[in-house]
């Protein structure tokens, strides 16, 4: 293994219930009534804006519906994380390890299914460039398929100049650690930032579950990933 990739939602990010919330609320605008728990880890988590809005709606979005709706409900979904500064900070232990992936110069970005808006504003709010390059993060441009697809993890490892083989990823969610698996993505953890390690324990292809980034450090890239 040469580098990581990290998925940001629910991974570096812990902000599941902010997501939950802000779905909950949009989704009873667009259909009445909101989504439940198993729609939002089904339908939603890596998903587009576009995805998620089409299974809301029961049809194919217009490309202007897209664009209107998920500003709408982005920007709720920052309101929500401002809201709740207790919880508007990177995972635990995350700090401590991106200065050691950079300490060591370790090749290391982001892939994430969050649109431009939410990644400037995660870029602003946790000052990611003291650790990324910003050029090679990965979003949702309107352009890349939302996860499962591979493309958002090959096009990742592609910008640190390495093959997917090369890389270990860091994901909280099936549809990404799905992605991951296409891409051909060397070594997948899980983190359990919300569902329990018994969970990730049943997924095929994860190479070890962690509860935090305390629980990890460079041995990863020297030794074997021993399932927990």
């Amino acid at each position: 293994m040469k580098g990581i990739i990290f998925d940001f939602n629910g991974t570096l990010f812990f902000d599941s219930e902010l997501h939950y919330d802000a779905w909950r609320i949009f989704s009873a605008r667009l259909r009445g009534y909101p989504f439940t728990d198993e729609e939002m880890q089904k339908y939603m988590f890596g998903r587009t804006n576009s995805d998620i809005i089409e299974y809301a709606i029961g049809k194919k979005p217009s490309p202007d519906m897209v664009e209107k709706l998920a500003k709408e409900k982005e920007s709720l979904y920052r309101e929500e994380c401002l809201k709740h500064p207790e919880i508007l900070k990177l995972a635990p232990g995350a700090e401590k390890f991106l200065d050691l992936l950079k300490e060591n110069n370790i090749p290391r970005t982001i892939a994430t299914m969050s649109e431009r808006d939410n990644v400037a504003f995660y870029i602003d709010i946790f000052k990611l460039e003291k650790w990324f390059n910003l050029d090679k993060i990965v979003y949702s441009n309107g352009k890349i398929p939302g996860k499962p697809a591979p493309d958002i993890y090959q096009i990742a490892a592609e910008n640190l100049n390495l093959s997917p083989q090369e890389c270990i990823v860091i994901e909280d969610a099936v549809s990404g650690i799905n992605s991951a698996k296409s891409a051909g993505i060397g070594s997948i953890i899980a983190i359990s930032s919300v569902e329990p390690v018994e969970y990730y324990q049943k997924i095929d292809g994860i190479s070890r579950i962690i509860r935090s980034f305390d629980e990890i450090d460079l041995n990863i890239f020297n030794a074997g990933l021993l399932t927990v």
